[in-house]
């Protein structure tokens, strides 16, 4: 996460991406844009923490964000300018236009470059569609975009293309496929027909107390399953203690790579998350919560925005706390912060933390609980079911249910939801379909990115919380990208520090820094290891958020476990 509004955390001339451009001067607002700003933000507040949200207007009206808009945006609302051009220069969707310069091109088509997309093919797309599209169609590598099921995956404006191809591109750009649409879903009659919101009544009305239903979350097991792991009832008893007012963040930005299991249930069924978090909003006593989405999501936002339009319409309880969507703009470290806006103006320089901290200290100034979308899917079935349903399942002495985001070399990749301990030779065989012909399973990486890369001789291990950890890996969001034989874990690593390096904030040294070293060391033939790990143990002690002191982890593990691929040929 984030703290992309500069009235808020101050990003300074640190961020790495915002050292690519120099920072305009101060320039006089021309009366032209000031009209085209006012005119788009119509009778809207001139709020500073919707920044982002008005900086989105823009760039969707224009197609860019020239220098007299963003003059213009400052002025109407009161801020420096250079406040809003480093939060714009922040993220990786607002293309700013210095003056004198063209705008680019009217389509932009992004290639995902992640993991699970490099090794089905995006190369190939992003060395030979520029060429072939032309100077009409501008053509970017882009990180990981949520949809590793079906790699590789191109975007189009606003359209994901899964298992692109070069033809399949050039057909989308002709027919102007650029807007997704999600459907099928479960919508908000359908749920309230088949039960839905029956629980959150139960509890408005007095059937269910709050005590005892945190108490079943307790005793079930349930723990948030964003990364960090903290148990779900515990994280309510702690922001409920709390003095009020209180927030809830739900994030939804899902950005570590080969993690997609949000987008599933979001796209499938929307309300079941939506009760889970007026239920923990009743539970906790929450007064507003904030969804954070990430940008490439853009079916899921609209169809997102028409649900939560049914619901405020047609409320199933009386007194529902406020529910802010807040969308994304292209960065890894970003979600809960950014979402949460309001309740910390003004603070500045604070650090980036990773929940379950949020949620423990009320890092912004108000009692803060954190999850995202698949912790609250879980906690209507297991309110209705009850904790010991929940607890009984699991393998290998582990307890409850995880859905894991599988990639790469499977025969039927996706979200399986599997027994939380399993192992990834029993995920694989029994939820993936094995492996695909031709191909054997050589290597894993359990928790995405971040989460390390194993050799398939370590992949009898257990796949939960804590059972990783020994062997320098962690489970994170469950995200499981699978290699073969084909495959190389030095490839990987690299793939993965690349994008560590790219969407590094900057705040803090040793992450800035200590990932554009170690990309270039794995980038040679030869690895200079002892200063790799030298390098590895400043970036952990020293980083001050989990980018930094996870990024090392696929170098860590190929330097341990995959030494024969180091070995001089």
């Amino acid at each position: 996460m984030n703290h992309p509004i500069i009235p808020i955390a101050s990003l300074g001339d640190g961020p790495s991406r915002q050292r690519k451009r120099a920072a305009p001067k101060g320039r006089r607002v021309d009366p032209q844009a000031l009209g085209e700003i006012q005119s788009l933000l119509g009778a809207a507040p001139r709020r500073r923490d919707l920044l982002i949200e008005y900086l989105h207007l823009v760039q969707d009206r224009h197609g860019c964000l020239s220098s007299a808009h963003l003059a213009a945006l400052a002025h109407e609302l009161g801020l420096a300018q250079a406040e809003v051009y480093e939060v714009a220069s922040f993220y990786h969707h607002f293309d700013l236009v210095k003056e004198g310069e063209a705008p680019p091109p009217a389509l932009t088509v992004r290639v995902c470059a992640g993991l699970s997309c490099e090794m089905a093919g995006a190369r190939a797309l992003l060395e030979r569609l520029p060429a072939l599209l032309g100077r009409a169609v501008r053509v970017l590598e882009a990180p990981c975009v949520g949809r590793c099921e079906t790699a590789p995956v191109a975007v189009l404006g606003q359209h994901a293309l899964p298992h692109a191809d070069v033809d399949g591109v050039l057909a989308a750009v002709g027919a102007g496929h650029t807007v997704e649409t999600v459907t099928g879903h479960i919508d908000y009659a359908a749920y309230r027909a088949s039960g839905g919101y029956a629980l959150l009544q139960a509890c408005a009305s007095g059937v269910h107390d709050a005590d005892a239903v945190i108490a079943t979350l307790e005793d079930s097991g349930l723990r948030g399953l964003g990364g960090a792991g903290f148990p779900l009832g515990r994280k309510w008893r702690i922001v409920r203690a709390e003095p009020g007012p209180r927030l809830m963040a739900v994030n939804i930005d899902e950005g570590e790579p080969g993690t997609f299991k949000d987008r599933f249930y979001l796209e499938r069924d929307p309300h079941r998350f939506l009760e889970g978090a007026l239920i923990a909003a009743w539970a906790v006593g929450i007064e507003a919560i904030y969804l954070y989405l990430r940008d490439e999501y853009h079916g899921c936002r609209a169809m997102l925005e028409a649900e939560l339009d049914k619901l405020r319409r047609e409320p199933p309880v009386s007194g529902l706390p406020a529910i802010h969507l807040r969308r994304g703009a292209g960065a890894y470290i970003c979600g809960e912060e950014s979402a949460m806006i309001e309740s910390i103006e003004g603070r500045r320089g604070m650090p980036r933390l990773r929940p379950p901290y949020v949620a423990q200290v009320g890092l912004f100034g108000r009692p803060t609980l954190v999850h995202n979308i698949e912790s609250l899917h879980w906690v209507r079935e297991v309110l209705e079911r009850g904790a010991a349903w929940f607890a009984g399942h699991g393998r290998h002495g582990r307890q409850g249910l995880r859905s894991f985001s599988v990639s790469g070399r499977v025969r039927e990749p996706g979200v399986k939801l599997a027994p939380a301990g399993i192992t990834a030779r029993e995920l694989i065989a029994e939820y993936c379909g094995g492996m695909p012909d031709g191909h054997a399973f050589y290597a894993y990486l359990p928790g995405g990115a971040s989460g390390g890369i194993l050799p398939a001789s370590m992949g009898d291990i257990p796949l939960d919380f804590d059972t990783l950890q020994p062997y320098g890996c962690f489970i994170g969001s469950a995200a499981v990208v699978v290699l073969s034989q084909h495959d190389s874990a030095v490839a990987a690593a690299r793939n993965t520090l690349a994008f560590f390096t790219d969407e590094s904030c900057g705040q803090c040294t040793p992450c800035r820094n200590g990932t554009a070293k170690a990309l270039a060391l794995i980038r040679q033939p030869q690895w200079d290891t002892a200063l790799l790990g030298e390098l590895s143990q400043v970036m952990r002690d020293a980083s001050i958020c989990g980018l930094g002191q996870a990024a090392p982890n696929p170098v860590d593990c190929v330097i341990r476990y995959f030494p024969h691929e180091l070995a001089p040929s």
